[in-house]
């Protein structure tokens, strides 16, 4: 096929050859084998004859938000809950849910914004942290990150290290502006890779008073090393020239193509046991929800570029004074991102090992989750107590 200005695809072609093609097409499926990354697979590049799902728009999914309850979990009696809506420094709208203790009188309460997993919405599992903390006496938040979920943001499904990192600080802004909230009393849950994200939030916004993570993920990490970090130099140069062409691609068709489905529709005999693991949670009825890109869908083909070149845990030491408590199972195969965080960041710290326990447990598994440990670590950095609201104003 000749080359001509009218003819793109034929440049495209031609910029990359056949057998590059192919060599590219085998080592993405052994990625996919080997490298199953934090709650899907978003290192993966997408294939050009892979359709792309169009998921909601935008102003569908921040004026249209559903209002019965769909959670993966059951409604508490001992929570108010609401729909909200908030915008971060970004302009894009994020959805979430605020539950508030029912017995909270006239008080000032401590807050939580809480999200994850990377790929999850917020009607599983921070949604069910959410939901439990607040039962414990806080205001929480579980919000959807941008793009995702029934957040604002085009194109849809994509991930920021730094517009989710501003999410995190988006949510401090709305939970400071509730009347029954002591503003200086927020802290923020991140679950899976918005443990990341969470920290990242923390090391440049000192109203974040108190960081929890569980079954953290470093993206970052992730994308530019692969698991354990194991991805070659050669490798990463790869991936990175693949991404670029791609970026072709997309704008000449005008929007960003999906890569390939971050968790398969159903379970082959011979898959490994993290995508088991993933699978048992985001495919079935123990945690599936349809606006889920891990559930549902795919992350677009050029989703990791900037993490590679974005590392979310430079300033990590920056955190302190303020305290980290960093919880992971005994035998999840995240469990070095927490160690290594742990090693990383300065005191107060604290990293807790859950015996038993793999990466997913941390999401759902109620005898797993050790809520009276992450109450009992608020309870000490989130001093102060519930105080009296007088006359409907905070003394702030």
């Amino acid at each position: 096929m000749r080359s001509t200005p009218d003819n793109p695809r034929a440049n495209r072609e031609q910029r990359i050859p056949e057998v590059a093609r192919i060599e590219s097409l085998a080592w993405r499926k052994g990625l996919v084998r080997s490298m199953v990354v934090a709650c899907a697979a978003t290192l993966l590049i997408g294939q050009s004859g892979v359709v792309r799902a169009l998921p909601p728009t935008s102003e569908e999914n921040t004026m249209h938000m559903t209002q019965e309850w769909d959670k993966t979990f059951h409604k508490s009696e001992k929570v108010d809950h609401q729909k909200v809506t908030f915008k971060n420094r970004y302009g894009i709208t994020l959805a979430a849910d605020l539950y508030l203790p029912k017995n909270r009188a006239a008080q000032w309460l401590a807050a939580l914004a809480v999200s994850g997993p990377f790929g999850a919405v917020k009607e599983q599992s921070s949604g069910l942290y959410a939901q439990t903390m607040a039962e414990r006496g806080y205001v929480t938040l579980a919000f959807d990150p941008s793009f995702t979920g029934e957040s604002g943001g085009e194109p849809r499904n994509v991930a920021s290290p730094d517009i989710n990192t501003e999410d995190f600080s988006a949510a401090v802004d709305f939970l400071g502006l509730q009347p029954s909230v002591d503003r200086n009393r927020i802290g923020i849950i991140g679950i899976c890779g918005f443990g990341g994200m969470g920290l990242s939030a923390a090391a440049v916004d000192k109203r974040i008073k108190a960081v929890v993570t569980t079954s953290m993920y470093d993206m970052s990490r992730t994308m530019a090393r692969g698991m354990n970090d194991a991805l070659t130099k050669e490798q990463r140069s790869r991936m990175l020239e693949q991404m670029s062409q791609q970026r072709w691609t997309d704008a000449e068709s005008g929007s960003p193509v999906a890569g390939p489905r971050n968790l398969p529709e159903t379970l082959a005999t011979d898959s490994d046991p993290v995508t088991r693991e993933f699978f048992d949670y985001y495919r079935t009825p123990r945690g599936f929800h349809k606006r889920s890109v891990n559930s549902n869908g795919a992350w677009t083909a050029t989703g990791p570029m900037s993490f590679m070149n974005f590392p979310l845990m430079t300033y990590i030491d920056e955190i302190s004074p303020r305290p980290i408590l960093l919880i992971a199972g005994e035998h999840a195969h995240s469990r070095y991102f927490s160690e290594d965080a742990y090693k990383a960041a300065a005191q107060p710290k604290e990293l807790v090992i859950i015996p038993g326990a793999n990466h997913v447990d941390l999401y759902d598994r109620m005898d797993r989750i050790p809520f009276d440990r992450i109450s009992e670590f608020f309870g000490k950095t989130l001093q102060g107590g519930a105080s009296q609201i007088v006359g409907g104003a905070s003394a702030r």
